[in-house]
């Protein structure tokens, strides 16, 4: 089998699900109804990655590929649908590394793979094209690596807000993700707290609980 091959399958299944004689549930979603899910599948995918669980992984890759083929099976009901999806995507990857399909010098990739994506979406500020509804800490991440790139200092804010701000550029001074190095402290949090809640003797008293999470 090559790879691939049960790709054709999925598209295949979605569809069925879609057309008269499917899914009544399938048929009655729309790109908006559908929006909760994208969300929730893709953290599921993010949460099987921080915890390395592969089989875990390859689930949840399967339900975040769903919502691609189902986006695209309710959009190719009115125009694009799978395969222009697929398509653009090609073209897009073939473009973008010219130093693999069109013997381009493979220096600075990363600053060359955001040029060119500046040209091609007519772009004319380094903060257009970043997702504002990203988690807090990713997005200023973001905009301070954007940033960066015209040489531009990370400025001051005033604060909690401004603090927080602070400590995003610390992590990129240091070489660190803010979002991974909270969420790995939330999940150790989340340990203890549940370690402690459910042990023979769960805390009662403020000193008892800074002992059980110390």
């Amino acid at each position: 089998m090559r790879p691939g091959e049960r790709l054709l399958e999925a598209v295949e299944v979605m569809d069925r699900l879609r057309s008269p004689g499917g899914c009544k549930w399938d048929a009655e979603q729309t790109h908006a109804s559908l929006m909760p899910y994208l969300l929730e599948e893709a953290y599921e995918t993010y949460e099987a990655l921080e915890t390395g669980d592969l089989d875990h992984l390859r689930e949840e890759l399967g339900d975040l590929l769903l919502q691609i083929l189902f986006h695209a099976r309710i959009s190719a009901e009115t125009g694009w649908g799978i395969d222009e999806v697929a398509g653009d995507l090609v073209d897009k990857l073939v473009r973008r590394h010219p130093h693999v399909f069109a013997g381009a010098p493979a220096d600075d990739l990363e600053g060359s793979w955001e040029a060119l994506k500046a040209v091609e979406k007519g772009r004319v500020s380094v903060t257009e094209g970043i997702p504002l509804g990203q988690p807090a800490l990713a997005l200023a991440a973001k905009l301070q690596r954007r940033a960066a790139r015209l040489g531009a200092p990370t400025g001051s804010f005033d604060g909690v807000g401004g603090e927080l701000w602070d400590l995003v550029a610390r992590c990129a001074e240091q070489g660190l993700d803010p979002e991974v190095e909270l969420r790995a402290v939330a999940r150790a949090y989340r340990d203890r707290l549940h370690a402690a809640e459910t042990s023979d003797q769960p805390p009662q008293t403020p000193e008892e609980w800074t002992a059980a999470l110390g």
